[in-house]
């Protein structure tokens, strides 16, 4: 008990606001999102293509939205940015729930992904704000570890609720959005959010924040890398789900227990793997994390069984693990204290690769099949470690810091 009293009070209670609320967020998308894919392929006349395409859009929408949002979090204080883009994204929920036309979806996902954009690297830099830099490695595990929480209940009660409507988790999805919001925009004035705000709110430029984030080399290699890790990690979430429908009797179920058994895994095990990352540098964390991301994409490439499947996808979840909270702390502490939003916001443009992702997966699936597409992403994710590699010497080569971080050392 003592124990959990001293954890509750590492953290200022907003991190325990924004951690408690991001598993209620992400069980709420988690229980209609994943499905879209499958949605579209089965009642439209649209091609795999162009589905993943569809899907995608959402993430192309927020490559630039993200570095807005963050910037303008620099400028006019995270609560706003926050608030505003919760209440937006119940509406898409809605809007998804009430439509089938392919333009208004496709409209709709945008939305949603402008909206992902605005909230989760503004509620990042919050976190940041308000925790002192040698904690901030717990603080992303912690987050991380709540998003799979969430995710761990949505698929399986989204898979629920969609046999008794398909409209129905989007609009289970917006009610839990609304009742969020409402409560957080509570907690945040409670805890004294303006006051911090006023303190940290810094006179950002848009064309500044730009070129201060183009002109880093080492950042450039960074967002390739993720470009590129993201290219493979968005099967999981669109092309997976028709793979495994393909290759397996009774594969929408399947799939739901697949993406139950990723967030079952990263709450197991985030813990334990964040105290052994917090030992090696990101850089170490992130190449193994690449390696067993390609290890469960080529389990996935020659699965025949539900078992195997399953296998795959415990190591794909352990890169998931080592590569996420790794890459938040790169950004971290290569951010100045007065452009933390903006360089969060500019981590979207990773996103990039979660837009190509589905395309590109979902034209392999269309023309090839599901082998050939992870075999694909699956080298992917090992290249990306070349460039993280290049980012590090860069970043090393101009600042003479020290890449190392560990619980005791900051750059």
């Amino acid at each position: 008990m003592r124990k959990i009293k001293d954890m509750i009070q590492e953290f200022h209670p907003i991190v325990w606001s924004l951690v408690v609320g991001t598993v209620f967020v992400r069980a709420a998308s988690s229980m209609s999102m994943p499905f879209l894919f499958l949605y579209l392929s089965n009642n439209t006349d649209l091609d795999l293509a162009t589905i993943g395409m569809m899907i995608g859009a959402g993430a192309l929408a927020g490559t630039v939205g993200g570095f807005i949002a963050g910037t303008l979090s620099d400028r006019i204080g995270r609560r706003r940015v926050m608030i505003g883009a919760l209440y937006v994204w119940t509406l898409v929920f809605i809007g998804f729930a009430v439509t089938k036309n392919p333009l208004l979806l496709l409209l709709f996902n945008m939305a949603g992904g402008l909206c992902r954009s605005f909230y989760e690297p503004v509620s990042q830099a919050l976190m940041a704000d308000v925790t002192p830099q040698e904690k901030r490695y717990r603080v992303f595990g912690l987050r991380y570890t709540a998003i799979n929480v969430g995710v761990a209940v949505g698929p399986i009660a989204g898979a629920v609720l969609a046999k008794s409507s398909v409209a129905l988790p989007f609009l289970c999805t917006a009610v839990i959005y609304l009742i969020y919001v409402i409560s957080l925009q509570g907690l945040l004035n409670r805890f004294g959010i303006k006051t911090i705000e006023g303190q940290k709110k810094e006179h950002v430029t848009f064309g500044h924040a730009f070129r201060v984030v183009v002109h880093d080399k080492a950042f450039r290699f960074y967002m390739i890398a993720g470009v590129l890790g993201a290219i493979g990690y968005s099967q999981m979430s669109t092309t997976l789900a028709k793979y495994v429908e393909l290759s397996i009797p009774n594969g929408v179920e399947l799939f739901a227990i697949l993406m139950s058994v990723n967030a079952i895994v990263v709450v197991l095990l985030q813990m334990p793997l964040t105290t052994w990352a917090e030992k090696r540098t990101p850089l170490t964390a992130i190449v193994v994390g690449n390696i067993m991301y390609a290890l469960g994409d080529l389990g996935f490439a020659f699965a025949a069984t539900g078992w195997i499947f399953i296998i795959a996808m415990i190591l794909f979840t352990f890169g998931e693990i080592l590569t996420f909270t790794s890459g938040d702390v790169l950004i971290d502490r290569m951010a100045p204290e007065a452009m933390r939003g903006s360089y969060y916001g500019a981590k979207s443009f990773s996103n990039l690769g979660q837009f190509i992702g589905p395309w590109l997966g979902g034209l392999l699936l269309a023309t090839y099949d599901g082998t050939v597409l992870f075999l694909v992403v699956a080298a992917f994710s090992l290249v990306s470690s070349v460039f993280h590699w290049a980012g590090q010497r860069a970043y090393l080569l101009s600042t003479g810091k020290s890449i190392n971080y560990t619980r005791t050392e900051s750059l």
